[in-house]
């Protein structure tokens, strides 16, 4: 197993805390792999008896049927008198009601529990219900460039960190895509797969929808405009175009979907001169860039938008929250917000006129505050700072530990 600090440190912060440890995130985004580094880790870093820790998968067949009250007999049977437990339960969202068992659980005896799931039965708001004040959720993302960059030693090792930032953008960050040198179309038909699998399992089976040509339309909508600024009425209104009816009440419930399943995430509006988050006209993200390719093929056009899709990733990755900012009648592509911190971000794959150039540097600059302010490019360009504004690749950025 390849580590990824980034999380295993984050989640044994909290290990022998009073809290369930969620891991969340799209289906093969690393949870089940990093559940498995915990439990070596309790056991090398903190001398943790192999015999105290307790593992279900619970999309097994094994599980399948099982109800609240026989998962509460299982995990009480596995308890001690003597000595804390540790329970790793993964995607438990297979079974109804786990909420009430896990909280009963750890109410009831010395325990230690964490679990993953891969759907909306994770989201905050249904947890709230359940584990108010009793659980820590951590989002899981597809690989980071940094990490991909640590899967490829392995077998593709690369000194050109821009050559690799290329692949990085068309290949995505699966982890189960980057144990070997597989091809592209390897790697987009591995990614298709778990797209097909998300939209199945997760949303229409679900939900029991039954147009899920509709639902795909949607999804093909939101990939091919991805960075756009759009609205369910402007998916609505497309879809009449080619002669489909659609209500936005219906769409928005398709995205609402979308967004459970972590296949989405959703960029709202922030107004910066009046201070206020916009309700209408959103950015909508794929989870990782692959996903939009093993979809709808790959495009040179498209390098644009995924360079969006990889900043936005990582800001979120790094822990805050993004939106997009709206400035009188131009656009910020990120405003990112953490505690008292702001950072504004725009992003671009060229500059090939001073106009544009203008353009980029003239919005930040007319942002009255002393926050970071990048502009980050993929092309050749002189020069690091511009009146206060950092001006970096892309590639750079994102190794950049120092924001």
């Amino acid at each position: 197993m390849i580590p990824r600090p980034t999380y295993t440190d984050r989640i044994m912060a909290f290990a022998d805390a009073p809290f369930v440890k969620i891991l969340t995130g799209v289906r093969r985004s690393g949870k089940s792999t990093i559940l498995k580094m915990l439990m070596e880790q309790l056991v090398t870093e903190r001398n943790i008896s192999p015999e105290q820790i307790v593992s279900y998968r619970f999309d097994s067949m094994e599980y399948e049927g099982m109800t609240a009250r026989e998962l509460y007999a299982a995990l009480k049977a596995r308890t001690s008198d003597t000595q804390k437990t540790y329970f790793f339960l993964d995607e438990i969202q297979e079974i109804d009601g786990w909420e009430k068992v896990v909280n009963s659980i750890l109410s009831d005896f010395d325990a230690d529990i964490y679990v993953t799931g891969s759907n909306s039965r994770m989201m905050s708001s249904e947890l709230s219900t359940y584990l108010t004040g009793r659980y820590i959720s951590t989002h899981i993302y597809t690989l980071s460039f940094a990490e991909y960059l640590e899967f490829r030693k392995t077998h593709s090792p690369t000194e050109d960190i821009y050559r690799a930032f290329t692949d990085y953008l068309r290949q995505g960050g699966f982890p189960a895509t980057h144990l070997q040198p597989y091809s592209q179309e390897e790697i987009y038909t591995i990614v298709r797969d778990i797209y097909n699998s998300t939209i199945f399992s997760d949303i229409v089976r679900r939900s029991q929808i039954r147009k899920v040509d509709q639902l795909e339309r949607v999804v093909r909508y939101t990939f091919a405009n991805t960075g756009n600024i759009f609205s369910a009425k402007s998916i609505a209104d497309y879809l009449k175009s080619e002669h489909r009816t659609l209500d936005n009440e219906t769409v928005y419930g398709y995205l609402e979907k979308l967004e459970k399943a972590y296949l989405l995430y959703r960029c709202s509006r922030f107004d910066i001169h009046g201070g206020e988050i916009l309700k209408t006209q959103e950015k909508f993200y794929p989870a990782d860039t692959a996903l939009r390719y093993s979809v709808l093929g790959y495009d040179d056009n498209t390098v644009a938008s995924s360079l969006e899709n990889i900043v936005y990733l990582e800001l979120c990755r790094r822990g805050y929250t993004v939106y997009t900012g709206k400035d009188g009648d131009g656009e910020i592509d990120f405003i990112a917000q953490k505690q008292n911190e702001t950072v504004y971000v725009q992003v671009t794959q060229k500059i090939v006129s001073e106009s544009t150039e203008r353009r980029e540097y003239d919005r930040l600059l007319a942002i009255p505050d002393n926050y970071p302010k990048f502009v980050l490019r993929t092309d050749v360009f002189a020069g690091g700072n511009y009146k206060g504004i950092r001006t970096m690749h892309v590639a750079d950025f994102l190794l950049d530990g120092t924001f």
